[in-house]
């Protein structure tokens, strides 16, 4: 973790709220140290900014570390009909193929 990293982060969002890149990436920096501080900016981004396709994989990710099946489930099919709104077949792929293991596994 890169303190500097964070606080410049930190800083960001004060400056700007409502850019969910600066959420985003605030999350991404405390996924490897912090589960629980890292989808708690997750699920900001997912109240905050419902569009914002990028935050579903990790939130999903972030719900199964913590044992959260049904949760992350919903998560990928929430993302999933957005990809498809949105046209994005690469994240659509992405979420689909996460979706499919979450599901083999339960098996």
């Amino acid at each position: 973790m890169n303190n500097d990293r964070l606080s410049m982060l930190e800083s960001y969002i004060e400056s700007d709220p409502d850019d969910p890149f600066n959420w985003y990436a605030l999350g991404m920096e405390y996924k490897p140290i912090d589960v629980q501080k890292s989808l708690g900016y997750f699920i900001h981004l997912l109240e905050k900014f419902p569009e914002y396709l990028a935050t579903y994989y990790q939130a999903a990710e972030l719900l199964l570390a913590i044992n959260e099946k049904d949760k992350a489930e919903e998560t990928l099919k929430a993302g999933i009909l957005l990809a498809q709104k949105q046209g994005n077949s690469n994240t659509l792929r992405e979420l689909q193929n996460e979706l499919n293991n979450l599901l083999f596994d339960d098996e």
